[in-house]
């Protein structure tokens, strides 16, 4: 069972290059705002887009198989589950209404009423009958409401994790962190600790991996272990588990003295005091032409509308 290589959640590529890599942060920064944000209100086509638009953009990057694989393959599978169980789940429209007439009584209109209504009917559906419930088998029923719920679920859920993941899947902690302190300038007005902020980023991006790679080692050598769980029982099998996470506690502590001590010996008093050059950013032509996708992204986002 190795975490760094079949579930790598959050840890950077360093190799291959791909063009998704040699993109200024900044602008990588806001195509991934633009991901989770332009998704608010707005339609399930648009919904739908955006998780075609990244598988696409991540089999365009070259992007290697053994590394999106198993990460896109369970998200999918994950949002799959997530778009059943929606769509098959009431709607909390379900409310079975009293008739406003008696059930015998016969109502007469007249030919021209009834003809005037059913042709506004069908030129108001495209000549389509209309059906709030689209499907009802037993106690499988699915309809228009639900359906709706069921998209906006599952495209959210992955648009969320996937596009956070594929963002700094290109970008290096160190760019991740200038490319956030050339951002939150502004705010040294406002007396914000801006490049304490990034470098407390910078430590919790680099932390990743050593929680990664602490969980993976406890469960190794439980399993190394051979322990007989139908004989602990639960209660034996909860206790153990506990004394696994104190261990895991008491193992990411001594990670985090261990840099902090790393930090002191190399005169890391304040990060005032001490600057560090994180990464060189400048905008360059890929960049700019990113920039121009966006506003076309965004061009295509307002052209679709809006679902009130």
């Amino acid at each position: 069972m190795d975490l760094l290589r079949s579930l790598p959640l959050g840890l950077y590529l360093e190799e291959p290059q791909t063009w998704l890599h040699k993109i200024d942060p900044r602008v990588k920064f806001a195509w991934l705002m633009s991901f989770l944000t332009s998704y608010t209100f707005a339609r399930n086509e648009w919904r739908l887009l955006l998780v075609t638009l990244l598988i696409i953009v991540t089999l365009i990057a070259r992007i290697p198989k053994r590394v999106w694989q198993q990460q896109m393959g369970w998200l999918l599978i994950l949002a799959f589950f997530v778009f059943a169980i929606a769509a098959i789940s009431p709607d909390g429209l379900g409310i079975n209404y009293q008739p406003r007439l008696p059930a015998n009584e016969q109502v007469f209109s007249p030919q021209t009423t009834t003809n005037t209504a059913n042709i506004d009917q069908q030129a108001a559906f495209g000549n389509k009958e209309y059906r709030y419930v689209l499907f009802h088998k037993g106690p499988v029923k699915v309809s228009r409401r639900s359906l709706d719920l069921a998209v906006r679920l599952s495209t959210i859920l992955f648009t969320v994790i996937y596009s956070t993941n594929l963002y700094l899947l290109t970008t290096a902690p160190e760019e991740i962190t200038a490319g956030m302190e050339s951002l939150m300038q502004p705010l040294r007005r406002l007396k914000l600790p801006v490049t304490e902020i990034a470098l407390t980023l910078t430590l919790s991006l680099r932390f990743i991996p050593l929680v990664l790679e602490e969980v993976q080692n406890l469960i190794r050598s439980v399993m190394t272990r051979a322990i007989n769980w139908k004989k602990l029982g639960l209660k034996g099998a909860v206790k153990v588990w506990m004394i696994v996470a104190e261990r895991l506690l008491e193992n990411l502590l001594l990670r985090a003295a261990q840099m902090a001590s790393a930090m002191m010996v190399r005169g890391f008093t304040s990060p005032n005091e001490h600057r560090v050059p994180w990464h060189d950013l400048r905008l360059k032509r890929w960049d700019w032409l990113a920039i121009g996708t966006l506003t076309l992204f965004w061009g295509v986002r307002l052209a679709i509308g809006t679902d009130v």
